[in-house]
């Protein structure tokens, strides 16, 4: 692909503090267009959605695309569930890792891709809470180190 420019509008943040990102996989999403106006505005939230696997097909559950207000005739449920656009291969290998005990699919980020919006979702692993410190701790240790080289430089 030629020079595409990916412009982030989205990240689950959440979703790396409580997860292990295993593998991730680009998808795209089946969306109206008062859904589509809204998201190029901003206003689209990740967190506590999750995606599943029904008869063959993804759908993103739980991913919150506010209400757009010049389109209120036609607006849709802001927490509908939303189609996935994934080869069937994918689906199938996707499918196949999440059933393996504490295997989730988390929708990590929302990127246009050219003029195109896309999912990035993640197979993922849930952290334990001892995992979860260890990653707090050594971003503490990554800023005080950052600290200290800023301050010795001046």
């Amino acid at each position: 692909m030629s020079n595409e420019s990916l412009k982030t509008i989205a990240k689950n943040k959440k979703a790396y503090h409580d997860y292990f990102v295993i593998e991730s996989y680009e998808a795209g999403i089946e969306l109206m267009g008062s859904e589509v106006k809204s998201i190029r505005a901003g206003r689209i939230n990740l967190k506590d959605s999750w995606c599943s696997i029904v008869k063959g097909e993804m759908f993103v559950n739980n991913m919150h695309i506010s209400v757009y207000e010049q389109g209120a005739t036609w607006c849709k449920d802001p927490l509908r569930v939303r189609k996935l656009l994934l080869h069937k291969k994918e689906i199938m290998k996707l499918l196949g890792q999440e059933m393996q005990q504490g295997y989730s699919i988390i929708p990590l980020s929302v990127y246009f891709k050219g003029s195109r919006i896309k999912l990035q979702i993640g197979l993922c692993k849930g952290k334990k809470l001892y995992d979860k410190r260890e990653d707090m701790a050594k971003k503490s240790a990554k800023r005080t180190i950052e600290r200290a080289l800023k301050e010795k430089q001046y």
